[in-house]
């Protein structure tokens, strides 16, 4: 398959079958290397579907390089679609110095490292106490789309019921080019941060509810 964005080429993982890394590295628990050149849910459906239930990222996530805004939107859908099947990530991401800019992606398996943060320790630890899965997630019903969001303290919930959202949401859900949004649906997203802005690529934040982590009414 084709990437999913034009210009992001494929890139490669590691995976095992067990989520402490030490015992990941053993013959029988690694799974060895995949390349992933389809979509990010696809690809951690095969992979937890061959047993994956730890994967590692080949390089850090670097929000502040636009020129490397394709693969930042294409790498962090990825880890929100592994996310989404409690596979454990092993990845770096890099925010910059705003120290409040992980939250907007603090419903993603917690990353070993926090670069470009005044405390990278700090950030981390705060990142890591806080995750739980299902923190911002979307869900499909008959003629709707439900996000519920957590990431910033309060549940706050919205209801999309209109086709041309639905068709923004289908077309951002693996990263989309800022032209291929139309601009007032784009300007409703992006007010509730539902959607960043990386360059002139786009990312969708909420993933696909995949497990329940307690009773749906308590989420």
């Amino acid at each position: 398959m084709t990437p999913v964005l034009t210009g992001t080429a494929p890139f490669t993982v590691t995976a095992s079958r067990d989520y402490d890394p030490e015992v990941g590295t053993l013959p029988a628990m690694s799974l060895g290397r995949f390349e992933i050149d389809m979509s990010g849910g696809e690809a951690a459906r095969r992979l937890f579907a061959a047993g994956a239930r730890h994967v590692s990222l080949p390089r850090p996530v670097d929000l502040t390089d636009t020129a490397d805004a394709a693969w930042t939107v294409r790498a962090l859908s990825f880890v929100g679609d592994l996310s989404s099947l409690a596979v454990s990530v092993d990845w770096q991401i890099h925010t910059g110095s705003d120290p409040d800019a992980w939250r907007h992606f603090g419903h993603l398996h917690p990353p070993t490292a926090v670069l470009g943060t005044a405390d990278p320790v700090a950030t981390a630890l705060a990142w890591r106490t806080t995750y739980y899965i299902c923190k911002c997630i979307f869900r499909y019903g008959p003629g709707f789309i439900q996000v519920r969001d957590r990431r910033y303290g309060e549940l706050r919930r919205f209801t999309i019921d209109e086709p041309e959202y639905h068709e923004a949401v289908a077309a951002l859900t693996d990263g989309a080019t800022v032209d291929a949004i139309g601009r007032p649906i784009l300007d409703d997203l992006m007010a509730e941060t539902l959607v960043l802005r990386f360059g002139d690529h786009l990312w969708w934040a909420p993933y696909r509810v995949r497990r329940w982590s307690e009773a749906p009414l308590v989420i």
